[in-house]
């Protein structure tokens, strides 16, 4: 693979555009090709070799011809006269170089100027980039660090609640398991690792000095604060190892003294819990006005939970370092291979010198990231993985999920066992002549009752077909859709396995309706085999334990996200609404036809007779009732989903969007309405309310989902940055929406289509439904990604359990 194309594969997505811009260089450099090939001299005309005789090779190696030592100095001469790279401060304080190239006489040099003045505004972004990310991480370095020294008071505090003055043996024992896990943790430390510690001074919180400077205050009664100063001591290790020490994440001291600054018990007097109406208890107790408990109770519970958090903030700090180590040797690294172009394309040697320059700078020289990774490692090591390297690299550094091709030729394998079913189901139709009119009494009872069972697996693996399509497009395009879900790194899954899910059901429900495809019934007992009939309930509850099963087989980890998110929809105000919950329940707003399917399989199985294939669902009245409620409980969840985001943010676009799901539920309820009472009366009310809800809808998908419609936009009709190049292709999809959000309108207007029976309409308006939502999944993450690229996004904010008094810092 070219540098190129590696280069932009390895980018973090969301700074694409702060890294520098090889392919523009690369451009330069390419018309500069161009202009010296255009005016290269003639080569001169061949000499007769008759006259002349060449050097030979023993000549050259008997020393008879010139040395290279000579063209060494020239050349030496040359690579120091081709460029100067200075130093100059601007007005604002800030280091720029600036590069000044000395051959701007030669033919060309015009083009040299160019790329050189582009080189060093593309170094400078860089520059400026990385040190402003670098002094974020650092001060949420110094962060870390004072909730790590509440955490080991907290945990302290929480194994001993009477205090530590009790014994000496109690003491004793603390220190010993504090030698044991910090020699335990350096035994499983490579050597490298620990000579390389050495050389990086940190401040450690001192846990063996905190348990016996609480000593003292309880035995003496002393309430004065311990004394902040003292010397950081080695452990004494068994083994007597001077190269082992106690280290903890420091904040900006860099000197040399070997110092520690303890963690006392009494830090805990200026700690509360932080609390965020996350819960539905602190959202209730926050709508009310209520004070939630943020004093500090020393509980087993309250310490696990506290260290939950710390631990999930230390691993995304980390990811933070991984990803700004990343950018910095990636950039060092197109420096570098586009000065070797431009050296090559010239026939000069500047890349030497420019580079020493990148490597003196702050991206080459930098090692603060290094060490804080350093630190960030150990740390996370003793206090989060039980002294266990290999376990706590494995959590800071997940794998990704290798490509596998046995999932490939599954998926394949499922493919075309679904079209051999589909082949095979429509052959038996037409040799058993079902859709002649002889079969029109048994025919109607199959669609009335059986169609409906079936048709739900349909939706389910056309929404899971079209969510493959969407992850296979969003990773074509580099949306970074892991990131936007929140999936935990290595988990997410891949579009082979969603498709691989997707045609297992399909080949599992298609081999259900071959089976109750036989039409004939005991003429005695006008009964259907149950066996058969039994078959849809089957697949259901096969599908509900497989996505409830506990055990860790068929991607536990997704489909615990999945769960929680829905736990999350059917809760809806009283959990923090987040991307995941609201992106599930936009879903689930195109599966009102599947939830209608589920509903009847109730209905079916529990007050029906299923042998005959008898149901009064639709002549009851509770069951109309629930047609109501059923088709409005997914925009219920985001009307509600909207509502607290509103009471959170205080955003009056989520009261906006409210309004658009409320005219929704009004739209659908009168549809159902009409649709089971008709009436001249119902069907005006239906037409007005899907008119409203059509259009708003349409409205806020295009302009606000997608960003399009932007004014003094450079892409007519649509927004600035756009990720696919074919402008068309948004044209189509927005001439495609407004045409699939009228579909559904068929209800009201009654258009049947080749004679085909209410619920093959119903199913097909159903899945046009679900396909628009396909089409807007991939338009509303893109914006999304858009976003986060704007606004250098590219981490989440991890919320700390701790929360220090700033009042008593002051005063301090």
């Amino acid at each position: 693979m070219k540098f190129g194309k590696e280069f932009a594969a390895q980018m973090v997505p969301e700074w694409q555009e702060a890294y520098m811009d090889y392919a523009f260089l690369k451009t330069l450099l390419k018309e500069f090709h161009l202009f010296k090939q255009k005016n290269r001299p003639p080569p001169p005309a061949a000499r007769s070799t008759s006259l002349g005789r060449s050097l030979s090779l023993y000549r050259a190696f008997s020393g008879l011809t010139a040395t290279s030592s000579t063209n060494n100095k020239h050349l030496s001469d040359i690579e120091n006269h081709v460029i100067q790279v200075n130093s100059v401060r601007t007005e604002g304080g800030d280091e720029l170089s600036e590069t000044m190239f000395l051959m701007s006489g030669d033919d060309g040099g015009e083009y040299e100027l160019v790329y050189f003045r582009r080189l060093d505004e593309e170094f400078n972004k860089v520059v400026k980039f990385y040190k402003l990310k670098v002094d974020e991480v650092m001060k949420e370095a110094v962060v870390l660090n004072k909730q790590m020294e509440a955490l080991i008071a907290f945990r302290i505090k929480v194994d001993n609640p009477k205090g530590w003055a009790n014994t000496v043996e109690e003491t004793s024992k603390l220190a010993s398991d504090v030698e044991a896990s910090t020699a335990a943790l350096y035994a499983t430390t490579p050597s490298l690792a620990i000579r390389a510690s050495r050389r990086i001074h940190m401040d450690a919180i001192d846990e063996e000095n905190m348990i016996h400077q609480s000593v003292k205050s309880s035995s003496s009664g002393d309430d004065d604060e311990i004394n902040n100063g003292m010397e950081m001591k080695p452990v004494n290790n068994n083994n007597n190892n001077p190269e082992i020490q106690e280290y903890n994440m420091n904040d900006q001291t860099r000197s040399s003294s070997a110092t520690t600054r303890p963690a006392p018990l009494e830090i805990l007097q200026r700690v509360r819990f932080n609390t965020t109406q996350e819960t539905p208890r602190s959202t209730i107790k926050g709508f009310l006005k209520l004070p939630n408990q943020t004093d500090l109770k020393f509980s087993k519970e309250n310490f696990k939970k506290a260290e939950e958090q710390l631990k999930k903030a230390f691993v995304e700090f980390y990811q933070k370092l991984r990803l700004l180590k990343s950018y910095s040797f990636l950039n060092t690294m197109a420096f570098s291979k586009i000065m070797k172009k431009y050296d090559k394309i010239s026939s000069r040697t500047a890349s030497k010198s420019y580079m020493k320059m990148v490597d003196n700078s702050y991206l080459g020289s930098s090692e603060e990231v290094s060490k804080v990774m350093e630190r960030v490692e150990r740390t996370f090591i003793k206090h989060f993985s039980n002294a266990n390297r290999s376990k706590g690299m494995n959590i800071l550094r997940p794998q990704k999920r290798k490509e596998s091709h046995r999932i490939t030729f599954s998926a394949g394998f499922l493919v075309g066992c679904t079209v051999s079913l589909i082949l095979g189901l429509i052959l038996i139709i037409r040799a058993r002549n079902i859709l002649e009119a002889d079969h029109d009494e048994g025919r109607v009872l199959y669609m009335d009752t059986m169609f409906p069972l079936y048709s739900l697996f349909g939706f389910i693996v056309l929404h899971m077909a079209m969510y493959g399509a969407n992850i296979f497009f969003w990773r074509k395009y580099r949306v970074n859709y892991a990131f936007i879900f929140g999936f935990k790194e290595g988990t997410e899954l891949g579009y082979r396995e969603v498709l691989l899910i997707s045609f297992s059901i399909s080949v599992l429900a298609l081999a259900g309706v071959l089976a109750n495809l036989d039409m004939e019934m005991d003429p005695v007992t006008k009964d259907y085999k149950a066996l058969t009939e039994l078959v849809p309930l089957g697949l259901v509850m096969l599908a509900v334990v497989i996505l409830l099963c506990p055990l860790k087989i068929v991607h536990r980890s997704s489909r615990k996200f999945l769960l929680v998110c829905l736990f999350h929809c059917l809760l809806a105000p009283l959990y923090k609404v987040t991307l995941p919950d609201f992106f599930l329940a936009d879903q689930l707003t195109s599966q009102v036809q599947a939830f209608r399917s589920l509903q009847f399989y109730v209905c079916y199985y529990g007050w029906g007779d299923y042998k005959r294939r008898a149901s009064n669902c639709k002549s009851s009245d509770v069951f109309n009732t629930f047609s109501f409620i059923i088709a409005a409980i997914p925009y219920s969840w985001r009307l509600l989903q909207c509502l607290r985001r509103l009471y959170d943010e205080k955003d009056a676009m989520q009261g906006y969007n409210g309004l658009k799901y409320f005219s929704t539920i009004v739209a659908v309820s009168t549809r159902t309405a009409y649709t089971l009472n008709k009436g001249i009366g119902w069907k005006i009310v239906a037409w007005i309310a899907s008119v409203v809800a059509a259009v708003t809808s349409t409205y806020w998908d295009i302009v606000i989902d997608w960003g399009f419609f932007q004014r003094n936009s450079k892409n007519k009709w649509l927004r600035d940055k756009l990720l696919i190049s074919n402008k068309s292709v948004y044209y189509g999809a927005i001439v495609l929406n407004v045409l699939l959000r009228l579909a559904w309108m068929q209800t009201v207007m009654n258009i049947t289509i080749f004679s085909l029976h209410r619920q093959t309409m119903v199913a097909l308006v159903a899945s046009l439904e679900i396909i628009r939502r396909g089409v807007w999944n991939f338009f509303r993450l893109e914006n999304e990604h858009l976003n986060n690229v704007g606004k250098y996004r590219a981490f989440k904010s991890v919320p700390l359990p701790f929360n220090y008094d700033e009042d008593g810092d002051k005063d301090e």
